[in-house]
């Protein structure tokens, strides 16, 4: 017949030469306290590549560790052992790490697996409150799995590559995403935006086997940072200049034409997400209400600049690059020719990127996915605290949108996944 510790033992996957000692459960704390030892005499498995050593090793002297396990029901489990150092016959001694130890201090593995599962669904301090874990032991925990799980990260098979900036922080504190656009994950958060972050980018690409030569595309906006930045540090790497960043430009435009006449054409007022969204995204109330200014017969610019803007986004529907090429230098004359200084002024910058514009026929890559990974970050930013270090920042962006294989390094992370 098991006794009760034979059957925690079982619960908790103890094998020899481990077995637990004691259980005593203490409903006045909300506590279940369990007691793990090993037999006398044992050997343990101890390997450090660094100074060669490998084998099995008996105990020198031993010293007491906690960790916090899954509950117990609604109970707090915590584990106590004693932990063997051990005699490697250099002259130093080393401490055995339990079986079930994580990687932050006083964590079991189990119970980080569960973490990782909740601070990817819910900001971290209700994950702290739900656990009854400081935040600050939360953070440290975040920072050591995705350190580690990034030093296991690969890039040698990556060509193509999304850049683009997020708000980090209030007062224009920004970082910068790269972003693998084939398998659709970060792979490096740099702090700041100008040109020296592709050189940080390259670096980090560097340390995980990737080849600055063998990144072919890379996605990006107009930044003259980003520019110059690719072209000293990705030889090989055509520049995409993103769609929407594009379009972006013209609306600008539009915006401010819609801005100079508003004054003096009443109908304008509070119309400015009229002009900015597309027609299909404006709801029934907005297309009326476009309708009325359009038919209102008072010739305006704004109206015409909308025009023009439309006309520039029915430029991606060609089916070739020559036509991709024809239509764009069709719209160009009339935007030059338009007799409106802002459009003027926004199709003399797309001129001056030219090149960027058209190869995104080539290659028809985006920004999309960067956009929707600055989404995630800012929603988790907008209802969480310890948002205000860079090295909290990165590690979350990277928890989020990295796709890490923690598995790696927890081998009971894919199960809690899957709950």
């Amino acid at each position: 017949m098991l006794t009760q510790e034979d059957l925690f033992a079982k619960a908790l996957m103890v094998e020899e030469p481990w077995f637990v000692d004691k259980v005593q459960f203490d409903q006045e704390a909300g506590k279940l306290e369990i007691w793990i030892d090993f037999e006398r005499g044992s050997t343990f498995y101890y390997e450090d590549k660094e100074s060669g050593i490998k084998g099995h090793f008996k105990a020198y002297d031993t010293t007491q560790k906690t960790w916090r396990h899954l509950n117990f029901f609604q109970y707090q489990c915590h584990l106590h052992a004693w932990i063997p150092r051990i005699d490697t016959g250099d002259g130093k001694v080393r401490q055995v790490q339990a079986p079930w130890e994580g990687h932050a201090a006083g964590f079991t593995l189990l119970f980080e697996a569960l973490i990782l599962v909740l601070v990817k669904v819910m900001p971290i301090h209700q994950v702290s409150l739900l656990l009854g874990v400081y935040d600050s032991k939360l953070w440290k925990m975040i920072k050591a799995y995705t350190e580690t799980a990034r030093a296991c990260e690969d890039f040698s098979s990556v060509e193509v590559v999304g850049v683009d900036e997020t708000s980090a922080r209030k007062g224009h504190d920004y970082v910068t995403l790269f972003v693998d656009l084939e398998e659709k994950r970060t792979m490096f958060v740099a702090e700041g935006r100008d040109n020296e972050v592709v050189v940080d980018f390259v670096d980090d690409l560097i340390a995980h086997n990737g080849n600055a030569e063998q990144i072919s595309q890379i996605s990006c906006d107009m930044s003259p940072a980003f520019i110059l930045g690719v072209e000293e540090n990705l030889p090989n790497a055509d520049i995409v200049f993103d769609r929407f960043h594009v379009t972006k430009v013209i609306n600008d435009a539009v915006d401010k034409v819609r801005k100079a006449e508003v004054a003096n054409n009443p109908i304008l007022k509070n119309s400015k997400y009229l002009f900015l969204k597309n027609r299909r995204n404006l709801s029934e109330w907005q297309k009326q209400r476009l309708d009325e200014i359009q038919l209102s017969g008072l010739n305006l610019k704004t109206m015409k600049a909308l025009m023009i803007r439309e006309a520039f986004q029915q430029i991606y529907q060609a089916p070739t690059a020559e036509i991709f090429n024809k239509l764009l230098r069709k719209w160009y004359f009339w935007a030059t020719h338009c007799r409106i200084e802002p459009i003027k002024e926004a199709a003399y910058t797309i001129q001056r990127h030219w090149h960027g514009v058209v190869n995104w026929i080539f290659y028809k890559i985006s920004n999309g996915i960067l956009e929707g990974f600055n989404s995630i970050f800012q929603a988790a930013k907008a209802k969480a605290r310890g948002y205000k270090r860079t090295d909290t920042i990165k590690a979350i962006i990277y928890l989020l949108t990295g796709k890490l294989d923690f598995s790696k390094i927890n081998p009971y992370y894919v199960t809690h996944s899957k709950l």
